[in-house]
């Protein structure tokens, strides 16, 4: 990133960019992180904030569709007899263990590569907020927005193709993760839940739908 597009110091163009939604997936996790631990910054940030606060008047907000309960209808499909509660958990078993179900593979930091898909992970009832992109062959997965999992849980993240059973990519154990990419197309859907300790039982979700979002071709 340089500075020619405002013609601003590099710092301030950073900062314009950022708050104009300019930058891409890893330039604004960069941002993110520089923002927490860098005042000077985070100053430059909050000025552009407030220069372009006026924009914003002249757009009705939109808001996101909610896709929840179609995912969850995949997490979770009813069963036709015997239904517990609002749902059974999904049976089968699923190839969790090709992802590595119990943990992440933590890699080094790729050679920047352009992504192909990308995913914005929400949900209406959730604080919580992740932003994935496939780039290459490694899936990168970023929380921009709340907390770690509450003492005695974990996250963790779905694949669902289709009507096919959700397949467990693994625990949430950090902020960002950057893992071996699973065969994946657009409109398959990434989706987070809140396990006990050490992920679903027996490789299937129990909990609820924490953030969830659709691939989409950049």
């Amino acid at each position: 990133m340089t500075s020619t597009a405002f013609d601003l110091p590099e710092d301030e163009a950073l900062a314009a960019e950022y708050v104009l939604g300019a930058l891409d997936l890893a330039e604004r996790t960069a941002a993110e992180t520089r923002l927490k631990r860098d005042p000077s910054f985070a100053a430059l940030v909050n000025d552009w904030q407030n220069r372009l606060a006026d924009l914003n008047d002249d757009y009705l907000e939109a808001p996101a569709p909610n896709l929840l309960p179609q995912i969850e209808a995949r997490l979770f499909p009813q069963q036709t007899a015997k239904p517990r509660r609002w749902f059974a958990w999904i049976g089968g078993a699923l190839t969790a263990a090709a992802f590595g179900a119990a943990a992440f593979l933590m890699l080094p930091p790729p050679a920047p590569v352009a992504p192909t898909m990308t995913a914005e992970l929400t949900a209406e009832a959730s604080p919580l907020r992740y932003e994935a992109a496939i780039a290459g062959d490694q899936l990168i997965l970023t929380r921009t927005s709340g907390t770690d999992a509450e003492v005695g849980k974990d996250y963790e993240l779905w694949i669902i193709e289709g009507d096919k059973a959700p397949v467990s990519l693994g625990l949430l154990t950090t902020a960002s993760v950057t893992i071996p990419a699973p065969k994946a197309a657009a409109g398959y859907v990434l989706a987070i839940t809140l396990e006990p300790k050490g992920g679903g039982p027996d490789g299937k979700p129990t909990g609820p739908v924490v953030a969830a979002g659709p691939l989409k071709n950049i």
